[in-house]
């Protein structure tokens, strides 16, 4: 992998260990620099210590650790997507690659790119972004910044007033929404909804990136109520201010029946992502953690039984 050396350093202060050692061996490395590069660089100073070097050991570490985890993945372009399989690289992963929120994202010039944030998990949680323009050649990212330090972050297939904007739920309980200049970095969020009917009231979040329509953002939401059942629901974003909800559901869009309810994770239904296909919305779901199936709904139908928010 080839990293960027100023967002690397800023990555390493917002770790906490940005510090003489990073900046002297980065200041030596440049703009565009490798992993190979970075361990010569690392390896020579360990050899001839200008520091302490229990300090030193300790900031080379979290530097190795930061850049095992920005990482590439290339596939064979003859081999069927099918075969184009991520599995967990690196430590931060060892315990798995969770809940991968993929958008089509469209930039300014009309160019495509494919993003999908998704959580590392061992032990603790890294968000991370996969990058691809082809589904050939994947970068593996991490996400920097304040207001991406938990789960379920989902973002805006474009745009909007030039910056670019995501769903999250930093505190495990409400959903938010942030906005950046640059994709890799979100320092804020604000709560745009909270928990509030039965069927949601212990926490809420976004199941996939928003989805646009003349009416507005549909946003599929997922909410926990009473014996931890998750259910998905819907709300519906104004276009040009997202930040505001003018229509949602009363009641969820679906809800675990007795077939979806036994598994390793009983009582849910879940989904990281939904289409509109023939004005019909297609919703993936998982069912329980041990099965998945497919949901259709008229959008139609559904903006029409979504009431207005005042």
């Amino acid at each position: 992998p080839v990293y960027k050396r100023n967002p690397f350093q800023l990555k390493l202060d917002e770790m906490g260990v940005g510090n003489e050692i990073t900046a002297h061996i980065l200041n030596q490395l440049p703009e565009d620099f490798t992993y190979t590069e970075l361990i010569e660089k690392i390896e020579i100073l360990r050899a001839k210590p200008q520091f302490s070097e229990a300090h030193q050991k300790n900031t080379f570490g979290e530097m190795r650790w930061l850049a095992d985890s920005n990482y590439e993945v290339s596939f064979h372009p003859d081999h069927r997507i099918s075969e184009r399989v991520i599995f967990p690289v690196s430590k931060n992963e060892s315990r798995g690659i969770e809940d991968a929120r993929f958008v089509q994202f469209f930039n300014d010039n009309g160019e495509v790119v494919y993003y999908a944030t998704y959580t590392a998990y061992n032990n603790t949680i890294l968000p991370q972004l996969i990058e691809t323009k082809d589904f050939i050649k994947f970068n593996i990212l991490t996400l920097n910044g304040k207001a991406v330090q938990n789960k379920g972050m989902a973002l805006f297939p474009r745009k909007i007033d030039g910056r670019y904007a995501m769903l999250s739920r930093q505190d495990g309980e409400n959903n938010h929404i942030m906005f950046s200049d640059n994709i890799y970095f979100w320092q804020r969020s604000q709560i745009i909804q909270e928990p509030g009917l039965p069927w949601e009231f212990m926490q809420i979040g976004n199941c996939g990136s928003p989805l646009e329509t003349d009416e507005g953002w549909i946003v599929l939401t997922h909410g926990v109520g009473p014996m931890r059942q998750y259910c998905i629901g819907a709300i519906l974003l104004d276009l040009e201010k997202p930040t505001k909800i003018i229509a949602r559901l009363d009641e969820p869009l679906l809800a675990p029946h007795e077939k979806e309810r036994e598994g390793y994770v009983p009582n849910v239904v879940y989904s990281c992502g939904a289409l509109i296909h023939n004005n019909e919305l297609v919703i993936p779901y998982a069912m329980s953690d041990i099965n998945s199936g497919i949901a259709t709904v008229v959008v139609k139908e559904l903006l029409n039984y979504m009431h207005a928010v005042a």
